[in-house]
């Protein structure tokens, strides 16, 4: 039987430890304007014009937004995770996961070891290039953790079990004053996807 490490996790370094998402800024603290229910109407229109483009994920937050419940809304973290500019993120923080654990478990008895493994909270951001537009549009960046285990084999192999979450504030962008008057409601985004690697 080989040993668990449990002191502080690895692959730490850089994020952030912050649990929960960032709070809302006030609801409804401004009087509803004219240009207010203007903007409400032209936010619905964008949705309906997105969802006609089959743009899905962009349709489903921005309405999401416009019914204003504040609720969480889920999204597909395993798609998420799909795009190259997400897999990448954590593609490198496995990577160093690995390394960290190897480096550790060469300072050992050299018999099979886990060592605790978590990111922290850190942001990757999104671009609009062909195939993932519609994230783009939906969350533009957003924040995640990584937490897991990093094996190590008594012959010097590591592999890392690992649960991707995201956790982040939706961003309104220019119809953030729907939130100040009342009109519509900032929400968290949560998604969880797990692997191998």
């Amino acid at each position: 039987m080989g040993q668990t490490e449990v002191t502080s996790p690895i692959g730490w370094d850089g994020g952030r430890a912050d649990a929960d998402a960032p709070l809302a800024n006030r609801f409804a603290e401004r009087p509803v304007q004219p240009y207010d229910l203007l903007l409400r109407a032209y936010g619905q229109v964008l949705a309906g014009v997105r969802s006609a483009l089959g743009l899905r994920r962009a349709a489903g937050a921005l309405r999401h937004y416009l019914r204003g419940t504040g609720a969480p809304y889920r999204v597909d973290a395993d798609a998420l995770l799909a795009l190259p500019a997400v897999r990448s993120a954590a593609d490198a923080q496995l990577d160093r996961w690995r390394a960290e654990a190897l480096e550790r478990w060469r300072g050992g008895p050299g018999t099979a070891a886990a060592y605790p493994a978590d990111s922290g909270r850190r942001e990757v951001g999104l671009s609009p290039a062909w195939g993932s537009v519609d994230w783009w549009l939906a969350l533009r960046a957003f924040e995640y953790r990584l937490t897991g285990t990093v094996r190590v084999a008594a012959d010097g192999t590591a592999s890392a079990d690992y649960r991707f979450a995201v956790l982040t504030r939706w961003d309104a962008g220019r119809l953030a004053r729907l939130h100040d008057v009342g009109l519509a409601k900032e929400f968290t985004v949560t998604g969880e996807a797990f692997g191998h690697a």
